[in-house]
């Protein structure tokens, strides 16, 4: 990982041990993936639990409403907000092994 991001000019910055309170928003929605998605599926190939995951995610941003959103759901917020949802799958970003 090191390397990747010193070749893809991303700087990390890792939280302090035993301090999630560092990026708390991180820490809540990696919570609410690992309880909602991760703890909930098998995953039986790398195919399976891509599709798993997106249709999470889907759910999560379309149809799951945020209390932090006054109960909508990002997509609904981000409209009636003026700005344009825009929730389509990012890039696949090559990470090298070598």
């Amino acid at each position: 990982m090191d390397r990747w991001a010193y070749e893809n000019g991303v700087e990390l910055d890792f939280s302090r041990r035993g301090t999630p309170t560092d990026n708390a928003l991180a820490e809540s929605f990696n919570g609410r993936l690992r309880q909602e998605c991760l703890n909930e599926h098998l995953f039986l190939s790398l195919t399976d639990a891509r599709s798993k995951i997106e249709a999470w995610r889907r759910f999560y941003n379309e149809e799951r409403p945020h209390t932090a959103l006054a109960w909508k759901t990002p997509a609904e917020f981000a409209q009636e907000h003026g700005a344009q949802a825009n929730f389509q799958v990012p890039k696949k970003v090559g990470i090298s092994t070598s």
